[in-house]
């Protein structure tokens, strides 16, 4: 596929949903992926883009986005609190505050810098033993603490096991933000982002379909 496929894929998305296809964003995974593979992407415009790991982006993104200016780096994979000041320096937003210690971290250096990335709470909404996030049955009061902390939550993430039906998980997650006041839904990849769409996603995370097979290094 390519990227002109998905975004073409997102915006039909969109409209059999009744929604407006600006109102989704892309964000293009880039993990393991070669250099010339992210340049081709941002060569042609797009400017939001996924990693998981901190080290990796601190490796690869600073230099491009002096670059090209414009781009939107969201940490998308599970954060280690002693990374939580590195993807603080390097990410727009955050999409894997995943239990408390990590939330009381990513407090007292923002209080510390004086700003904080926008930041999605994980729910692990299939409540499976190897996966992280907060469990659905947690996750309003987690909304709450953190809330507490004067973060900045702006919405929700899942990634329903694989397993399974995804539009019960999305739904799941669409309600629990709506409870608590939050407008952003991170949810759907490759294979399911057209159904997390039709459930109000707001950000959907597409890796190999836009650059190729990664390339494990």
């Amino acid at each position: 596929m390519s990227l002109e496929s998905i975004l073409s894929g997102v915006a039909d998305a969109a409209r059999a949903a009744n929604r407006d296809a600006a109102d989704v964003t892309l964000i293009a995974v880039s993990k393991v992926q070669p250099l010339e593979r992210v340049v081709a992407i941002l060569e042609q415009g797009h400017r939001v883009f996924g990693e998981n790991r901190v080290q990796e982006a601190a490796q690869k993104w600073p230099e491009l986005m002096e670059r090209y200016a414009g781009v939107a780096l969201h940490i998308i994979g599970p954060l280690q609190t002693n990374k939580a000041r590195q993807a603080m320096e390097l990410a727009h937003a955050i999409h894997s505050l995943d239990r408390p210690k990590l939330a009381q971290t990513l407090a007292r250096l923002a209080q510390e810098r004086g700003a904080c990335p926008d930041l999605y709470i994980q729910v692990n909404t299939g409540a499976e033993a190897q996966k992280a996030g907060i469990l659905p049955d947690a996750a309003d009061d987690f909304v709450q603490e953190c809330r507490s902390m004067d973060l900045p939550v702006v919405g929700l993430m899942c990634i329903p096991p694989v397993d399974e039906d995804p539009a019960p998980h999305f739904q799941m997650l669409a309600d629990m933000a709506a409870r608590n006041g939050l407008s952003g839904l991170s949810m759907g990849m490759s294979s399911d982002y057209a159904t997390a769409i039709a459930h109000g996603a707001t950000h959907v995370r597409v890796g190999s379909a836009i650059f190729g097979e990664r390339v494990p290094t």
